[in-house]
């Protein structure tokens, strides 16, 4: 399954509980044990996998596939769910504590408390200029990933 000391393969194991709600042979769905709010839930792939661009496409899909029937599960579960957040931190300065991948999908209503800062500068609008140099910069990483958006 992967990773000994990676608590969510331990949970995937069986070796410490988790409260799934799906599973299949790429990936699964289980409780937040830490919830933002009730309902809170994490999609992961079985397999362990450290960071976004490690994971394979086909199973990057089927993560948001999972989320997408979960947010849906979320609205008509009769838990408080006034919309619904997807949330996927990849590294360390973006917020990831668990370094296996995983898709967060949690209920959100008015007033819950939970909320994301923006950054000092996030008011100033780049110029087209920066816009133009950062994508250029973004596609040559993509390499023959990369497609015209038209």
């Amino acid at each position: 399954m992967g990773s000994g000391g990676c608590i969510f393969c331990r949970i995937l194991a069986g070796e410490i509980p988790g409260t799934f709600i799906y599973r299949d042979e790429d990936c699964a769905a289980f409780m937040d044990i830490q919830p933002v709010n009730p309902g809170h839930l994490l999609v992961v792939p079985t397999r362990h996998v450290a960071y976004l661009a490690e994971l394979d496409a086909p199973t990057a899909g089927r993560l948001m596939q999972i989320a997408q029937r979960a947010a849906a599960a979320l609205r008509g579960s009769g838990l408080r769910c006034e919309g619904v957040n997807l949330f996927l931190a990849d590294g360390e300065a973006a917020m990831q504590e668990v370094f296996h991948v995983h898709l967060h999908v949690f209920p959100r209503y008015a007033g819950d408390g939970f909320g994301m800062r923006f950054g000092p500068k996030y008011k100033e609008l780049p110029s087209r200029d920066e816009l133009e140099l950062a994508a250029a910069d973004i596609w040559r990483a993509l390499g023959e990933i990369g497609t015209t958006a038209g």
